[in-house]
C-alpha cells in the first residue's frame, strides 16, 4: 500500500521490523497506553477520597458511586467495539476516545468548594461522564489492535499481551504514586490536573506514531463513513451521538440503582446476542470457542468485583487502620503496578517456555490460579490484622503482602483474558467478543461497589469496630474465591477442549460461518487481506 510505503520513510525508521522479537508497533501501544493509564489510575487513586473527604459522601455512599463508576468505565467498550467493528475502526475510535478522556481528566481539576457548591459538582459528573464514554472508545479497541498484530497461533501473543500489560501498569504506577501524592498533598485539583496531561501525552503518542501500526485497525470501507445521514457525513454523526451520551452518563452515574438494573438487562441482551450468533451463525469449533470465552468471563466477573476492592474498600482501610509512616494512603495504590512491571516480564517469558516444552497450564487453569491467589490475599491481610491485636494498627507488610498475591492472581488472569478474547473470536466478532469481555469487568465493579459499601465503616461506632465490619466482610470474600478458583481448576480441562486449540488458525477463524466455503470481503475491521499479519 502506498501510504505504508510513504510510513517506511515518514521519520520513523523501519516500521516493518522488529524490536526485541515483537513488532515495532506493540511498542508505540504500549507507550499510548502507558499514559492513557497514567491518567486513569492516578485519578482512580484519589476518587475514594476525593468522594468522602470533599464531597463528604458517607462510606456506603461513595463505594457505590465509586463501583457505578468503574461499571461504566468497563461497560461502555461493549458499544465503542461495535462501532469500531461496524464502521470507524480500531484506530479512529481509540483516537476519538483519547480526545474525550482528556478533556475529563482536566475537568477533573474544578473541585469548587466541596458539597455546597452544586455547579461545581455537576462539573465533577460530568467530567466522570467524559471519562467513561472516552474509555468506551479507547479501551477495547486499542487491545484488539494489539492482537491485530500476531497471526492467531502466535506462541508471542500471550507474551505481547503481557508486554502490554506492563505497559499499562508502568503508567499505572506513576499515576497512582504522582497524581496521588500531588492530589493528597497539595490539593486535588492538582492531582487531577497531572492525570490530565498524561492523557494528553498518550493522545501524542498514539497520533505522532500511527504508522508503526502498518495499516492495521483501519476501517474496512473508508467510503462508508463519508455517506450521509440526516445531511451530515456517517463519521461525525457517531462522534455527535458519543457526545450526546456524554450526557446520558451524566444522568446515570447519579442514580447508582439504575446502573445496576442496566446492567442486569444489557447482560442478559448480550449474552444472548452473543449466544444467538454462535449457535445460529457459527460452524461447530467456532460455537465452542464462543461457550468458552462465556465461561472465562464469568470467572472474571467474580474476580473484578473481588480485585476492585484495591480501589474503594481497601484504600480506605489503608488510610484508617494501616501503620503506614505518614506515607499518603493514595500512593499505596501504585504497589499493584509496581509489582506487574516487576513481575510481568517473568510471567510473559514464563508462559512462552512453558509453551515450548509443552508443559504450559490452560486458560482455564490460569484463571483458576489466579482466582485463588486473589482470595489467598484477602485471607492473608485478615490475618495479619489479628496478628496486631485489638486495637492496633496493621503493619504495613500485610498491604504488601495483599497486592502481591492479588498482582500474581492478576497476571494469571487479566493479559491471559486477553489473548483468549482475541484467540477465541471470530475476526467478524473480534471487537465485539472484546467488548463482552470489558462488560463482564464492569458486572464485577458493580458488584466490588455493592461489597464495598457492605464494609462501611459507617454501619459501625469506633475505629476498632469499623475495623472489624471490614475484615468480616473480607475473610467472607477470601474463602468464597478460594473455593470458586479451586472449582474451576477441577472444570478447567473440559474449558480447555471446548477451545478446540488444534483447529485455531487464521484460515479457521476466516471461515467460521456457516456454509462459508472461502472469504469475500474481509469481515473484520482492520483486518484487510493485504495488512493481515
Amino acid at each position: 500500500m502506498a501510504s505504508q510505503n510513504a510510513a517506511s520513510t515518514d521519520g520513523h525508521g523501519d516500521v516493518h521490523g522488529t524490536f526485541l522479537g515483537h513488532p515495532k508497533g506493540l511498542f508505540m501501544l504500549f507507550f499510548a497506553e502507558m499514559w492513557e493509564r497514567f491518567s486513569y489510575y492516578g485519578m482512580k487513586a484519589l476518587l475514594m477520597f476525593y468522594l468522602t473527604k470533599h464531597w463528604l459522601y458517607s462510606d456506603e455512599q461513595s463505594g457505590l458511586i465509586f463501583g457505578a463508576y468503574i461499571s461504566l468505565v468497563y461497560i461502555t467498550p461493549v458499544m465503542g467495539g461495535y462501532l469500531a467493528d461496524r464502521w470507524l475502526g480500531q484506530r479512529k475510535a481509540v483516537q476519538f476516545g483519547a480526545v474525550l478522556l482528556t478533556f475529563g481528566h482536566f475537568l477533573m481539576g474544578f473541585e469548587g468548594n466541596g458539597r455546597g457548591d452544586q455547579m461545581a459538582l455537576n462539573l465533577f459528573w460530568l467530567a466522570l461522564s467524559f471519562i467513561i464514554v472516552g474509555s468506551g472508545f479507547l479501551k477495547a479497541n486499542i487491545s484488539v489492535i494489539v492482537g491485530q498484530l500476531y497471526p492467531k497461533r502466535d506462541v508471542r501473543l500471550d507474551g505481547a499481551y503481557t508486554i502490554f500489560y506492563m505497559g499499562i501498569n508502568l503508567g499505572a504506577a506513576l499515576g497512582s504514586a504522582l497524581c496521588g501524592y500531588i492530589g493528597e498533598t497539595y490539593g486535588w485539583s492538582y492531582g487531577f490536573g497531572l492525570a490530565g496531561f498524561g492523557m494528553l501525552a498518550g493522545l501524542a503518542v498514539f497520533v505522532l506514531y500511527r504508522p508503526l501500526l502498518l495499516g492495521h485497525g483501519e476501517p474496512d470501507d473508508p467510503t462508508l463513513l463519508r455517506q450521509r445521514v440526516l445531511g451530515v457525513p456517517l463519521e461525525g454523526l457517531i462522534y455527535l451521538a458519543a457526545t450526546t451520551a456524554v450526557g446520558v452518563i451524566w444522568v446515570l452515574i447519579q442514580y447508582q440503582d439504575v446502573i445496576g438494573l442496566l446492567l442486569l438487562v444489557l447482560g442478559v441482551l448480550l449474552v444472548g446476542y452473543v449466544l444467538f450468533t454462535a449457535v445460529v451463525r457459527l460452524e461447530r469449533d467456532a460455537r465452542d470457542r464462543i461457550f468458552a470465552a462465556l465461561f472465562l468471563m464469568l470467572g472474571s466477573i467474580l474476580f473484578w468485583a473481588l480485585f476492585e476492592q484495591s480501589g474503594s474498600s481497601l484504600n480506605l482501610y489503608t488510610d484508617r487502620h494501616v501503620d503506614r509512616a505518614g506515607v499518603p494512603a493514595s500512593v499505596f495504590q501504585s504497589i499493584n503496578s509496581v509489582y506487574i512491571v516487576l513481575l510481568a516480564p517473568a510471567f510473559a517469558g514464563l508462559w512462552t517456555w512453558l509453551a515450548r516444552h509443552g508443559l504450559e497450564p490452560s486458560t482455564p487453569t490460569k484463571f483458576g490460579l489466579g482466582i485463588v491467589q486473589l482470595g489467598l490475599g484477602f485471607l492473608v491481610l485478615v490475618w495479619g490484622a489479628a496478628l496486631g491485636g485489638e486495637g492496633s494498627k496493621t503493619a504495613v507488610l500485610f498491604i504488601f503482602l495483599i497486592y502481591l498475591l492479588h498482582t500474581t492472581g492478576e497476571l494469571c488472569l487479566s493479559p491471559v483474558g486477553l489473548s483468549a478474547m482475541n484467540r477465541l473470536a471470530p475476526v467478524h466478532m473480534a471487537s465485539l467478543i472484546m467488548g463482552t469481555w470489558f462488560f463482564a469487568s464492569a458486572a464485577g465493579g458493580f458488584a466490588s461497589g455493592l461489597i464495598a459499601a457492605a464494609t462501611g465503616s459507617d454501619k459501625a461506632s469506633g475505629e476498632g469496630a469499623a475495623k472489624q465490619v471490614v475484615l468480616d466482610v473480607y475473610g467472607q470474600i477470601g474463602w468464597i474465591a478460594v473455593a470458586a478458583g479451586v472449582g474451576v481448576m477441577v472444570v478447567a480441562p473440559m474449558i480447555a477442549r471446548l477451545m478446540h486449540p488444534e483447529t485455531m488458525d487464521d484460515q479457521t477463524f476466516d471461515d467460521d460461518l456457516l456454509g462459508q466455503e472461502e472469504v469475500g470481503e474481509p469481515q473484520a475491521a482492520g483486518m484487510n487481506p493485504q495488512t493481515r499479519p
